[in-house]
Protein backbone atom coordinates (compact mmCIF):
# COMPACT_ATOMS: atom_id res chain seq x y z
CA UNK A 1 0.00 0.00 0.00
CA UNK A 2 2.77 2.44 0.98
CA UNK A 3 4.72 1.61 -2.18
CA UNK A 4 1.63 2.21 -4.34
CA UNK A 5 1.01 5.60 -2.70
CA UNK A 6 4.68 6.46 -3.03
CA UNK A 7 4.68 5.68 -6.76
CA UNK A 8 1.49 7.69 -7.26
CA UNK A 9 2.72 10.74 -5.32
CA UNK A 10 6.44 10.77 -6.15
CA UNK A 11 6.06 12.75 -9.40
CA UNK A 12 4.27 15.47 -7.41
CA UNK A 13 6.86 15.80 -4.63
CA UNK A 14 7.97 19.32 -5.57
CA UNK A 15 4.37 20.48 -6.05
CA UNK A 16 3.45 19.17 -2.61
CA UNK A 17 6.53 20.87 -1.18
CA UNK A 18 5.40 24.08 -2.88
CA UNK A 19 2.26 23.90 -0.71
CA UNK A 20 4.04 22.70 2.43
CA UNK A 21 6.80 25.29 2.78
CA UNK A 22 4.68 28.44 2.20
CA UNK A 23 1.93 27.05 4.45
CA UNK A 24 4.52 26.44 7.19
CA UNK A 25 5.78 30.02 6.91
CA UNK A 26 2.22 31.35 6.82
CA UNK A 27 1.36 29.32 9.92
CA UNK A 28 4.27 30.75 11.85
CA UNK A 29 4.35 34.31 10.51
CA UNK A 30 0.62 34.97 10.87
CA UNK A 31 0.91 34.60 14.63
CA UNK A 32 4.40 36.01 15.04
CA UNK A 33 3.55 39.39 13.56
CA UNK A 34 0.30 39.83 15.48
CA UNK A 35 1.84 38.62 18.71
CA UNK A 36 5.04 40.66 18.44
CA UNK A 37 3.70 43.94 17.08
CA UNK A 38 0.25 44.13 18.64
CA UNK A 39 -0.37 41.81 21.58
CA UNK A 40 2.93 42.27 23.41
CA UNK A 41 2.98 46.10 23.33
CA UNK A 42 -0.70 46.35 24.23
CA UNK A 43 -0.37 43.86 27.09
CA UNK A 44 2.70 45.66 28.41
CA UNK A 45 0.84 48.99 28.35
CA UNK A 46 -2.22 47.42 29.98
CA UNK A 47 -0.15 45.77 32.73
CA UNK A 48 1.35 49.16 33.60
CA UNK A 49 -2.11 50.82 33.59
CA UNK A 50 -4.63 48.11 34.54
CA UNK A 51 -6.99 50.63 36.13
CA UNK A 52 -7.21 52.74 32.95
CA UNK A 53 -10.41 51.82 31.06
CA UNK A 54 -8.81 52.97 27.78
CA UNK A 55 -5.97 50.49 28.14
CA UNK A 56 -8.39 47.72 29.03
CA UNK A 57 -10.57 48.55 26.02
CA UNK A 58 -7.53 48.56 23.72
CA UNK A 59 -6.34 45.23 25.16
CA UNK A 60 -9.76 43.70 24.59
CA UNK A 61 -10.04 45.11 21.06
CA UNK A 62 -6.60 43.81 20.03
CA UNK A 63 -7.16 40.32 21.47
CA UNK A 64 -10.56 40.02 19.82
CA UNK A 65 -9.09 41.02 16.45
CA UNK A 66 -6.23 38.61 17.00
CA UNK A 67 -8.74 35.79 17.54
CA UNK A 68 -10.16 36.60 14.10
CA UNK A 69 -6.82 37.02 12.32
CA UNK A 70 -5.45 33.78 13.71
CA UNK A 71 -7.92 32.01 11.40
CA UNK A 72 -5.22 32.27 8.72
CA UNK A 73 -2.91 30.25 10.94
CA UNK A 74 -5.65 27.75 11.65
CA UNK A 75 -6.14 27.12 7.93
CA UNK A 76 -2.39 26.95 7.24
CA UNK A 77 -1.71 24.43 10.02
CA UNK A 78 -3.83 21.61 8.56
CA UNK A 79 -2.24 22.30 5.16
CA UNK A 80 1.19 21.91 6.76
CA UNK A 81 0.23 18.64 8.42
CA UNK A 82 -1.49 17.13 5.36
CA UNK A 83 1.21 18.21 2.92
CA UNK A 84 3.86 17.00 5.37
CA UNK A 85 2.30 13.53 5.44
CA UNK A 86 2.08 13.55 1.64
CA UNK A 87 5.75 14.61 1.39
CA UNK A 88 6.73 11.74 3.68
CA UNK A 89 5.04 9.26 1.35
CA UNK A 90 6.01 10.98 -1.93
CA UNK A 91 9.64 11.16 -0.84
CA UNK A 92 9.68 7.47 0.03
CA UNK A 93 10.93 8.24 3.51
CA UNK A 94 10.89 5.67 6.29
CA UNK A 95 12.16 5.28 9.85
CA UNK A 96 15.75 5.06 8.52
CA UNK A 97 15.71 8.84 7.98
CA UNK A 98 16.56 9.71 11.58
CA UNK A 99 16.61 13.45 10.95
CA UNK A 100 13.07 13.32 9.57
CA UNK A 101 11.72 11.15 12.37
CA UNK A 102 13.19 13.58 14.93
CA UNK A 103 11.72 16.52 13.00
CA UNK A 104 8.29 14.90 12.93
CA UNK A 105 8.48 14.03 16.62
CA UNK A 106 9.35 17.62 17.52
CA UNK A 107 6.52 18.97 15.33
CA UNK A 108 3.94 16.57 16.75
CA UNK A 109 5.00 16.90 20.40
CA UNK A 110 5.10 20.70 20.30
CA UNK A 111 2.43 21.73 17.82
CA UNK A 112 -0.45 19.25 18.01
CA UNK A 113 -1.39 19.87 21.68
CA UNK A 114 -0.60 23.57 21.33
CA UNK A 115 -2.76 23.99 18.22
CA UNK A 116 -5.65 22.03 19.73
CA UNK A 117 -5.68 24.37 22.74
CA UNK A 118 -5.19 27.40 20.48
CA UNK A 119 -8.23 26.47 18.38
CA UNK A 120 -10.23 26.22 21.59
CA UNK A 121 -9.17 29.58 23.06
CA UNK A 122 -9.41 31.45 19.76
CA UNK A 123 -12.58 30.06 18.21
CA UNK A 124 -14.53 27.98 20.68
CA UNK A 125 -15.36 28.49 24.36
CA UNK A 126 -12.39 30.79 24.94
CA UNK A 127 -13.27 33.22 22.16
CA UNK A 128 -13.31 36.67 23.72
CA UNK A 129 -15.76 38.30 21.30
CA UNK A 130 -18.21 35.45 21.89
CA UNK A 131 -17.92 35.86 25.66
CA UNK A 132 -18.47 39.61 25.33
CA UNK A 133 -21.51 39.31 23.04
CA UNK A 134 -22.95 36.10 24.50
CA UNK A 135 -26.75 36.30 24.58
CA UNK A 136 -26.50 40.10 24.66
CA UNK A 137 -25.07 39.95 28.20
CA UNK A 138 -21.29 40.02 28.56
CA UNK A 139 -19.80 37.49 30.94
CA UNK A 140 -16.95 39.73 32.09
CA UNK A 141 -15.63 37.26 34.63
CA UNK A 142 -15.21 34.52 32.03
CA UNK A 143 -13.96 37.13 29.57
CA UNK A 144 -11.13 38.14 31.92
CA UNK A 145 -10.33 34.50 32.62
CA UNK A 146 -10.18 33.80 28.88
CA UNK A 147 -7.99 36.86 28.35
CA UNK A 148 -5.50 35.78 31.01
CA UNK A 149 -5.55 32.17 29.81
CA UNK A 150 -4.74 33.28 26.28
CA UNK A 151 -1.91 35.50 27.48
CA UNK A 152 -0.43 32.71 29.62
CA UNK A 153 -0.76 30.40 26.62
CA UNK A 154 1.50 32.77 24.65
CA UNK A 155 4.00 33.08 27.48
CA UNK A 156 4.23 29.31 27.89
CA UNK A 157 4.30 28.36 24.19
CA UNK A 158 6.68 30.98 22.84
CA UNK A 159 9.94 29.26 23.97
CA UNK A 160 8.96 25.77 22.69
CA UNK A 161 7.83 27.22 19.37
CA UNK A 162 11.15 29.04 18.97
CA UNK A 163 13.03 25.81 19.73
CA UNK A 164 10.78 23.83 17.41
CA UNK A 165 11.19 26.23 14.48
CA UNK A 166 14.96 26.41 14.77
CA UNK A 167 15.23 22.62 15.15
CA UNK A 168 12.89 21.80 12.28
CA UNK A 169 14.58 24.22 9.88
CA UNK A 170 18.03 22.98 10.91
CA UNK A 171 17.03 19.34 10.46
CA UNK A 172 15.31 19.97 7.12
CA UNK A 173 18.29 21.80 5.63
CA UNK A 174 21.21 19.82 7.06
CA UNK A 175 19.71 16.30 7.33
CA UNK A 176 22.51 15.47 9.80
CA UNK A 177 21.69 11.77 10.25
Amino acid sequence: MYETLHLALAPYYLYIKMVHVPAAFLWFMSVLSGYSFFLVPVMQAWRRNQDDPGHTEMRNWVFERFDVSVSVEHVAYPLVMISGALLFVAGGWDAQAGWLILKLAIVFIVTVPMEAFDYYISHLNGNKRYLRDRDGKPDWERYETAMHTHWWFFLVTTPPIGFMLFSVIFLAFTKPF
